[in-house]
């Protein structure tokens, strides 16, 4: 059942991954036309925080369902997945309806279940934990800037 649940887990982060790279798109004129906040990342940081983000989220994925009780794994997973639809709804309503305002709302909802992720994740290992503690503050940070992004536009 372990191994099946770090399956389950990894794939989660590959339909994560998969899915934002189908709808987002920082190169369209929509993009580059919108006010951006003052304190807007450079584009390259995008490219290096989230292929770690990924790494560390299937490497909580299978540490959880191999250090935890199934049922323990099993909430974890769910609460996950949860936030990976919240994600993909915020990428789909950005950059598809250009929603701003509930992008960041589903932004937000990520942000909170990062909260219950990390305590199972520390549960299961410090050092894991602490490796996905930069996810938890870039999603922060994202759904402030993707606020921002809605108020000026």
């Amino acid at each position: 059942m372990k191994s099946l649940l770090s399956v389950i887990g990894v794939a989660t982060v590959f339909v994560y991954a998969i899915g934002s790279g189908l709808w987002v798109n920082t190169g369209d004129n929509w993009y580059r036309s919108l006010n951006q906040p003052p304190w807007q990342p450079p584009d390259f940081i995008f490219g290096l925080i989230w292929p770690y983000n990924f790494v560390v989220l299937g490497i909580a994925a299978v540490t959880v369902s191999n250090q935890l009780s199934t049922t323990r794994a099993i909430v974890y997973l769910s609460i996950f997945a949860l936030s990976v639809v919240f994600a993909l709804t915020w990428a789909f309503q950005f950059y598809r309806p250009h929603n701003l305002f509930a992008a960041s709302i589903a932004l937000a909802l990520v942000a909170i279940l990062t909260l219950p992720m990390l305590f199972f994740i520390y549960q299961a290992s410090l050092g894991v934990f602490l490796a996905t503690i930069p996810y938890q503050l870039w999603v922060i940070t994202a759904a402030y800037l993707s606020y921002n992004y809605a108020k000026l536009n």
